[in-house]
């Protein structure tokens, strides 16, 4: 049983890890920057210990003043949240080496999914769909031009060692592939520490959608349906829903029961998300499996009934899942948007600030989760996000009706400060996306067209 908790992270991620221990009776800590001195995570946990200066580098990301800081506040486990070190399996080693539980999956476990490469393998071996593609990394352009030639055009070179777009490339011919091969390769190991690339065959116009898993540490395994993550820019999700709009009920038993079987097949525990391009033919493939709480678990939680958060601390401390696979249901819709201090207009460049009106909308199946008040200053040093507006309705034209309501309600103003409220409210009222009729380069196709 975890009774005291270290939350290694920030933002409205930490304030939710802090509401959940509230509501648990766990005791929270918070390990924040000088930069979140005076944020609403540190001011509302039970304790507060500050662990480096502004940069992440010398403090979100400092294992050993994370566990300095655990060991001194007597805590039993930590929550990374996501982002940072929530997939660093060294830094997983390191709380079990120190006696502290690392809310999260084994470092086994993060590794074998954490390498693209070695994912795939561990999927075909447990019958997983994948995608046709190099059977390891590869090892050179030759290499890679030789899958390539085998598998047929288009195809992506994708980083082994991260994702979020980094090290990513489509390629539709041998020349684009020598051309964007190095490039790639340099950003994989600029951004990960690791050129390891490998060659997939590309899905054309495919939808991304995701499965919620959740395993405890006596080997039952259940799904929580699926969110569709489709509404991308630049490999970075803009809207998540749940349920996807395309999808049946024999399909989610097929794709459920395969995130499951991935899940078994690496022996995890805690939350995790099984991540699958889905065909207009209703082929599914294996894309990556997230070993970490998603900044769109809010959805999932919001049609099943199931909060994550605390799920995954009483996965931790050793409890029983106590449900099985039958009785998860899925009730109604629900749709998110992600909030950015960002300027749209101009090229989506951070504006952070000093935030001097700020009001949360509020109503019917309306859910803000964000960090953000009145006289918030936006620290420069992080990810630009400052919440997230959770709607649900009966249905998806509900969902999507509340959704737009709530955008018009939600006020950030702050000199310099732009935000992508407006941004999001054109691009969930556009008749494609009412429709559900759109793909992950959707948003890409008629950026130049949509007007905010």
């Amino acid at each position: 049983m975890i009774t005291r908790l270290l939350i290694a992270n920030r933002g409205e991620i930490a304030l939710r890890i802090v509401r959940a221990c509230r509501e648990l009776g766990v005791h929270s800590v918070v390990a924040y920057s000088q930069a979140d001195r005076d944020a609403m995570a540190t001011q509302l946990a039970d304790d507060a210990i500050c662990i480096g200066s502004n940069s992440s580098a010398d403090s979100y990301l400092r294992i050993d003043r994370i566990i300095a800081a655990a060991e001194l506040c007597d805590v039993d486990a930590i929550h990374p949240g996501y982002g940072f070190l929530a997939e660093n399996a060294h830094f997983a080693e390191v709380c079990e080496e120190c006696k502290i539980k690392f809310i999260g999956p084994s470092p086994e476990a993060m590794r074998r999914m954490g390498d693209k490469a070695e994912a795939r393998k561990t999927m075909q071996s447990a019958g997983v769909p994948v995608t046709p593609g190099s059977e390891d990394v590869v090892r050179d352009v030759d290499h890679a031009l030789q899958v390539a030639q085998k598998i047929g055009y288009p195809v992506m070179i994708k980083a082994s060692a991260g994702g979020g777009g980094k090290g990513m490339r489509a390629v539709h011919n041998d020349a684009s592939l020598v051309k964007n091969f190095h490039a790639a390769r340099n950003e994989s190991e600029q951004a990960f520490g690791s050129g390891a690339l490998y060659i997939e065959k590309m899905v054309v116009n495919p939808r991304h959608v995701e499965f919620q898993v959740l395993a405890d540490e006596h080997g039952n395994v259940v799904h929580l349906g699926e969110r569709d993550c489709s509404l991308q820019r630049r490999h970075q999700k803009v809207v998540e829903e749940a349920p996807c709009p395309v999808m049946t009920s024999g399909l989610r038993r097929k794709m459920g029961a395969a995130a499951v079987k991935a899940a078994k097949a690496v022996k995890y525990a805690n939350a995790g998300t099984v991540e699958f391009l889905l065909g207009d033919d209703g082929s599914f493939y294996f894309m990556e499996m997230n070993t970490r709480i998603q900044v769109e678990h809010p959805v999932t939680e919001m049609v099943t009934g199931k909060d994550l958060i605390k799920e995954q601390i009483r996965i931790a401390g050793g409890e029983k899942l106590g449900y099985k696979q039958d009785s998860v249901k899925i009730s109604g819709h629900s749709i998110e948007v992600r909030i950015n201090a960002e300027n749209p207009a101009g090229n989506f460049t951070p504006t952070p600030g000093m935030v001097e009106l700020y009001s949360a909308p509020g109503g019917p199946g309306v859910r803000v989760d964000s960090h953000v008040f009145t006289g918030y200053r936006i620290p420069p040093y992080y990810d630009s996000m400052i919440g997230k507006l959770i709607v649900h309705g009966r249905d998806r034209k509900e969902a999507l009706a509340r959704c737009s309501r709530a955008l018009h309600e939600y006020i950030v103003e702050g000199p310099g400060i732009c935000t992508t409220i407006h941004f999001a409210d054109a691009v969930i009222n556009r008749e494609d996306v009412q429709r559900g009729e759109y793909h992950t380069g959707y948003l890409e196709q008629i950026m130049e067209n949509l007007i905010f």
